[in-house]
């Protein structure tokens, strides 16, 4: 009984211990790499992550030490803390369909179950039943015949992916997890999974099809199953991305401030040619964190009738606009489901971003070129809601 007592004695103090104390990110000079580790340690810290692209690493230290005295540290350049945060809060909640797009299912059959008592709807052409509103509204379709994104590598960073899902499962070829590195990127969330089928559901005549329905799909799983995610989760997922190939990273997440070590992996991705697809935000106000470092292509949403989404953010860092109100896409666990926000807007933009790959764009400038050339304004909008307007597939491969 006494041993008992002591262990759970034991385990109070580890938690309190743990309660007091205080993750940061640290950038440092990179002239003071070999030593950074003995400093930190010297003053009551202990370096639990490392990043190999960037100067930055992540350290506990108990809470007595305070930031100037980190900031004191030989070749320390800054300080930030490792926030674990809802990247997803903003997140417009699943939405019923439009009378528009209640229409459209039926005149289609997409998203739409036949009653019990027979078979009401007119019969469509299975390969255009296939295909959701979104991917439509980009003409997806007419750029197959030159490209599907086949051999072309791109990231979900996000709650991860349920990569048994059959309309995701063809393309899917690995991943990481950012919080847990030995385990799997399985999607724990939804979100993630929903968001991949926008970029790369197979097509198969069954279900949905993404923009890219041939890309090489890898989940990068950096938030848990609350939506939420530590900020150097984020910057390793990007990093992971840049060191495993991929060349379009999609990235439908947001927070209202950004990082020294967020920034410099950015730049460090779009220096190795990564196109960084982003979510706008959906707090109807500025632009969010990562869509508003100049490295991302920062994505606002559009409803079926063009017009902005009343939750899009907005800003003269929005590149394009694509369409994120009641997306019908994968779900995870099987079957499919409807959401709106940028999150859903992104990855219509990160499967257009594959297919510009795959059609020749060679880097990430290259990239967001196409993406602009291939665009056409929106009537009502302005510059700051939509970019360069709304990309039309073909555009992008003719």
């Amino acid at each position: 009984m006494k041993r008992i007592v002591l262990s759970v004695a034991a385990l109070v103090l580890a938690a309190a211990a743990s309660a007091q104390a205080s993750q940061k990110i640290i950038s440092f000079d990179p002239a003071y790499k070999g030593a950074i580790d003995k400093s930190i340690a010297a003053i009551g810290g202990q370096v639990t992550r490392k990043f190999r692209l960037i100067d930055s690493l992540v350290a506990v230290f108990p809470d007595n030490i305070k930031e100037a005295s980190i900031y004191s540290l030989p070749g320390v350049t800054d300080v930030a803390e490792d926030s674990y945060i809802n990247w997803l809060r903003e997140a417009a909640a699943p939405q019923l369909p439009s009378m528009e797009n209640v229409l459209d299912m039926v005149r289609t059959g997409e998203g739409w179950e036949a009653p019990s008592f027979g078979e009401i709807r007119a019969e469509v052409d299975p390969s255009e039943k296939e295909i959701p509103w979104g991917v439509k509204r980009v003409n997806a379709k007419a750029a197959w015949d030159y490209t599907t994104g086949k051999g072309v590598k791109v990231a979900v960073i996000d709650t991860g992916v349920d990569y048994t899902h059959p309309d995701l499962a063809p393309n899917y070829r690995g991943g990481y997890n950012a919080i847990i590195a030995t385990a799997t990127p399985m999607d724990d969330h939804g979100h993630g999974t929903h968001v991949s089928g926008s970029v790369a559901a197979v097509k198969d005549l069954k279900g949905v099809v993404g923009v890219a329905p041939e890309a090489e799909l890898y989940g990068v799983k950096v938030l848990d199953k609350r939506g939420s995610g530590q900020y150097s989760w984020i910057v390793s997922g990007i990093e992971w991305a840049v060191l495993n190939g991929m060349q379009v990273i999609n990235m439908s997440l947001g927070g209202g401030s950004g990082t020294e070590a967020l920034k410099q992996v950015m730049i460090k991705a779009h220096e190795a040619g990564v196109a960084v697809v982003c979510a706008a935000g959906n707090d109807s106000g500025p632009v969010n964190f990562p869509a508003k470092y100049p490295q991302a292509i920062a994505i606002s949403a559009s409803d079926s009738a063009d017009k902005l989404a009343s939750f899009s953010s907005r800003g003269a860092e929005i590149v394009v606009i694509a369409p994120g109100v009641n997306i019908y896409s994968t779900r995870k666990g099987g079957g499919y489901t409807t959401m709106s926000g940028t999150s859903m807007a992104s990855p219509h933009a990160a499967g257009l971003a594959v297919l510009a790959v795959g059609a020749g764009a060679n880097g990430a400038e290259a990239v967001r070129s196409a993406l602009k050339a291939a665009a056409t304004p929106l009537a009502g909008l302005k510059p700051t809601d939509q970019g360069a307007g709304l990309v039309d597939a073909f555009k992008l491969v003719r």
